[in-house]
């Protein structure tokens, strides 16, 4: 295998490892890229497995769906993708890609491009190029513009890509300055990559960053959100979140965590809410994995755990004797949450999700002094629904003092929720609290027909379940006559 690198930058035995164990990965998927490789290669064409596809190689653990750039150009691919592929699509062919499926592996085949930017939009003017030096000097970070060729195995690092590979550094071909004028998004990408991988921006990047985060927006609000989302998905959230603030991006596109930086008062009566935050999103993501640790990523509960608090910078309130209070800031928390996450994009179920979270997260704190009915805990696992075990999570998250008594005192308050929550749903199945009578039998006994008098009867007989639990039918029959009566129904009882 040979190898070019950025002139004047040694190879370390760590670097020249890691070239090997990508040679090994690629010898797994053999079949398709040595087959793909060997087809242009026979048609005059030069192919290169790139990007992602190398970077995930070097780090052990490419996937099944590859990238790879060529001289050739897309009709060209397309002949020669063509009788090899078992599916063939070209729904990016405007930008120079094919995609196609083969084996088991999906691949994606772009020609050089040497595309240039107006810096208005993030739309290139798109170009094709002629050489692989071109086409990496384009891409977004070092880490990303390496390239190995097929069939020969080739490996291109003309920008010291491994050694940022094996530095965990991230920093970009270009200069970051030009790199960021060109596409914004780069910005956004530096940030998940970072969760992503736990890699550490260089100090030209952050820079740029910062100068430039009123930049992003020039980007549109799905795009920020579908970063954020990766951001948050990935191994280490928190890294992406400092770097997101610490840049000022998050003041364009979250900027309601940053404001939670709140000063702290000179009695030192509250918490720094933004790194509480912080904290809360950790243990959170602890939690989650503790519960299944092949699970994917838990993305509502860990919006929930960044935004839990961000309607205290609205309600905090000096009180006489340097206390400090932060009243319904779940009420206005929530409310805020559901606007962001609106102006992001985010699909309705998970607002309403993230949302309804925000404003439970304050519930349990009326039971820490144990004190709860059992009318009250069928009502707190109602108002869950189907939300309870994350709301278990984020309330356990929510414990960041450091005082271990208190710490303490509140995990076994939590403890003995749960278990008085098991115990009287195995007692009465409270994930289905419905009223002992049903719609068609409450307009039979009161004689009415569909409308808003049911529904209001249906809510009272719920009302009464939860508070009372279970009633023999005769109980609720008598409890809905009576409160028809109350009502002025006519027939009622009947």
């Amino acid at each position: 295998m040979s190898t070019k690198q950025q002139p004047g930058t040694p190879q370390t035995s760590s670097e020249l490892d890691a070239q090997r164990n990508a040679v090994v990965e690629l010898i797994k998927v053999a079949p398709v890229a040595e087959e793909l490789g060997e087809r242009f290669a026979a048609a005059g064409h030069r192919l290169y497995l790139v990007g992602g596809s190398v970077r995930d190689a070097l780090l052990g653990r490419l996937g099944t769906d590859l990238d790879f750039t060529t001289d050739a150009h897309p009709e060209r691919v397309r002949e020669l993708l063509t009788g090899w592929a078992e599916t063939i699509w070209d729904t990016g062919i405007q930008f120079g890609t094919l995609g196609a499926f083969r084996h088991g592996t999906t691949v994606e085949i772009t020609t050089f491009r040497a595309d240039s930017y107006d810096r208005v939009g993030r739309n290139p003017e798109v170009a094709f190029g002629d050489s692989i030096s071109g086409d990496l000097v384009r891409r977004d970070f070092t880490v990303n513009a390496m390239a190995i060729e097929l069939p020969a195995r080739t490996f291109v690092d003309l920008h010291g890509g491994m050694t940022d590979l094996v530095e965990r550094r991230l920093d970009t071909p270009a200069a970051p300055e030009d790199s960021f004028a060109d596409d914004p998004l780069r910005m956004l990408r530096a940030a998940r990559f970072v969760a992503q991988l736990g890699f550490t921006p260089s100090d030209r990047v952050v820079e740029a960053m910062t100068a430039m985060s009123a930049e992003i927006a020039r980007i549109t609000p799905e795009r920020v959100q579908v970063e954020l989302s990766k951001l948050l998905c990935g191994e280490f959230p928190r890294r992406g979140v400092e770097l997101l603030v610490d840049s000022g991006l998050a003041e364009h596109v979250l900027p309601e965590v940053p404001a939670m930086k709140l000063e702290i008062d000179e009695h030192h009566q509250h918490k720094d809410v933004y790194s509480h935050s912080l904290t809360v999103l950790d243990q959170a993501i602890d939690l989650e994995r503790a519960a299944d640790p092949d699970a994917e990523p838990d993305l509502v509960l860990r919006l929930a755990a960044l935004l839990h608090d961000i309607g205290k910078p609205a309600t905090r309130r000096f009180e006489p004797g340097g206390g400090v209070s932060f009243h319904h800031h779940e009420v206005v928390g929530a409310k805020m949450t559901r606007k962001r996450l609106r102006a992001l994009r985010y699909p309705k179920d998970v607002i309403n999700q993230v949302s309804d979270l925000v404003f439970l997260h304050l519930r349990f704190h009326g039971y820490s002094d144990g004190q709860w009915t059992d009318s009250a805990v069928r009502r707190y696992v109602n108002d869950a629904g189907p939300l309870l075990t994350r709301l278990h999570k984020l309330v356990r998250a929510d414990c960041t003092t450091r005082n271990k008594r208190k710490a303490n005192a509140l995990q076994r308050a939590y403890d003995d929720l749960e278990e008085r929550i098991d115990r009287i749903a195995a007692e009465e199945d409270l994930a289905k609290v419905r009223p002992d009578l049903d719609g068609n039998e409450i307009m039979q006994l009161l004689g009415v027909d569909p409308g808003p008098v049911v529904g209001r009867a249906w809510k009272h007989l719920k009302e009464l379940r939860l508070d009372r639990g279970p009633m023999s039918r005769e109980e609720a029959i008598a409890e809905l006559h009576r409160w028809a009566r109350e009502q002025g129904i006519e027939n009622a009882g009947q």
